[in-house]
């Protein structure tokens, strides 16, 4: 057997152990998003939804027969909804998984430089400001925007890159966390509405939300995927990647502005959701191991699927009324979180 044939046949083995897992990504973001559409209050039927999205198709003629009103519910409220839920859970998965690798720290998530912080007072600006309410995605994106600038240009002055940039997180976090605080207090009257927005929520006005984040997030997730591989090799020591003739700095750089872009942008129209980049990255290595070659595409699909299921719920559970959607992630990634740091401690 020539080199060439054992080279050939050990690409199509992992080509196969690569297929499977995306497979079942694919699969499962599917049944989320069918389900996360029919259900609700007025209930739809898989065929009627099928239906009216082939209507949607040129040169199709309507066979849907969905009412005006059904109509305007599937296209307007539960669409908008689960393609935001997919976006937001994608993105927090993908950066959680992307922040672990980059600081080699199984308990890092999209939150670890601030962003939560910073976009927590910019929204809590403007709904105390009285603004449109166009204004509050806006302010919430430019000061989780702001917080991350202010992490890394404190964190780039120490000796450890990685421990200076984790320290001045925490405290530009607290920092901001401070400020908001403060903001509140002066204006008690609109408390309700920024912890309505802090405890998150996939209330979506149509498209706009989606339109909004989607070139953010779009360009954020080429880059991370881009660099999987060179996580990997980073993955073994920064001096040992760096021997292999890996930009250390410069690869830690890009993925954590694109990590950190991508967000603050759907922090922006979500508010705070907890939890979902630790408890997605982990079920994914748990399930396929730890190589980000697979990891980090599989974290955006299952993502994906985990918040639009825990949308699903967060709307279903306490009907007609309709729970925070952080409040189910927070309920599900508390023993969660713990699970990964009693495991952590094990593993050193």
């Amino acid at each position: 057997m020539t080199i060439t044939t054992v080279a050939e046949k050990s690409l199509s083995l992992r080509s196969r152990l690569w297929l499977g897992p995306i497979l079942l990504g694919v699969v499962t973001l599917v049944g989320a998003a069918i389900t996360g559409i029919v259900l609700g209050p007025i209930e739809l039927t898989t065929a009627e939804v099928f239906k009216a999205l082939v209507d949607r198709l040129p040169f199709v003629e309507a066979v849907s027969g969905l009412s005006d009103r059904q109509s305007a519910i599937l296209f307007q409220l539960r669409l908008p909804r689960v393609v935001l839920g997919g976006c937001v859970g994608a993105v927090l998965a993908l950066a959680g998984a992307a922040y672990q690798g980059v600081f080699r720290n199984p308990l890092a998530d999209p939150y670890l430089l601030g962003v939560a912080a910073g976009a927590g007072l910019g929204a809590t600006i403007a709904i105390a400001s009285g603004g449109p309410g166009a204004a509050l995605p806006i302010a919430a994106f430019a000061g989780g925007v702001l917080a991350v600038a202010a992490t890394y240009l404190l964190g780039r002055a120490g000796d450890r890159a990685v421990t200076s940039l984790v320290l001045a997180g925490v405290a530009v976090a607290s920092f901001f966390t401070a400020a908001q605080t403060y903001v509140q207090q002066q204006h008690t009257e609109e408390l309700r509405a920024v912890y309505s927005w802090i405890l998150g929520r996939l209330a979506t006005n149509g498209w706009a939300e989606v339109k909004l984040i989607l070139p953010y997030i779009t360009v954020a997730a080429l880059v991370i995927l881009a660099h999987r591989r060179l996580l990997d090799t980073l993955s073994v020591g920064e001096i040992e990647a760096q021997s292999l003739g890996v930009p250390v700095r410069r690869v830690r750089l890009l993925v954590v502005a694109a990590a950190t872009l991508a967000s603050a942008a759907v922090v922006a129209v979500s508010g705070l959701i907890g939890f979902v980049g630790i408890i997605v990255p982990h079920t994914v290595r748990l399930l396929t191991g730890e190589s980000f070659r697979s990891v980090l595409p599989l974290s955006l699909l299952f993502g994906a699927s985990f918040l639009i299921v825990t949308d699903l719920a967060a709307r279903t559970i306490s009907a007609p009324a309709e729970l925070p959607v952080g409040v189910v992630t927070a309920f599900l990634g508390a023993p969660f979180f713990l699970f990964v740091l009693r495991r952590a401690r094990r593993s050193q």
